[in-house]
């Protein structure tokens, strides 16, 4: 693994590309499926895949995908590859633009909370009102 892709912490999913191409160019320490420091998980990669992989490299997830922690076969790995999960929260479907002043706006509560639980399984909604955990 490149040195570079140490520094990485975020992973968004195809699910919020946009979102993850735009933090990318903001950030080090945030990748994206597609992306060329993760080559295992293109798009398309089927969703218990990518989450195994991307819990092997200890990334936190970012995603706007709705039934991640509901699917069976997902919820299991989710839990038992110790996943943390930021989900885009809400009921609307909000632009990439939208999704971006949310996550700057709350960035600094979600430091707090990768630093204060390094390790999963978690899974938290980010509403436009801040981080809102969810049982799995």
């Amino acid at each position: 693994m490149p040195a570079v892709a140490s520094m990485v912490r975020f992973y968004v999913d195809e699910s919020a590309l946009g979102l993850g191409k735009t933090l990318e160019a903001a950030r080090k320490d945030v990748i994206h499926v597609g992306h060329k420091l993760i080559p295992e998980c293109p798009i398309g990669t089927p969703d218990p895949d990518w989450l195994k992989i991307v819990a092997q490299r200890s990334l936190v997830v970012i995603g706007r995908d709705k039934r991640i922690r509901s699917r069976p076969g997902e919820r299991e790995v989710l839990r038992e590859h110790g996943l943390r999960v930021l989900r885009i929260g809400g009921s609307q479907d909000l632009s990439t633009w939208e999704w971006l002043g949310r996550f700057v706006r709350h960035w600094h509560a979600i430091e707090e909370l990768v630093e204060a639980r390094p390790v999963g399984p978690w899974f938290y909604l980010v509403n436009s009102n801040g981080l809102v955990e969810v049982d799995l």
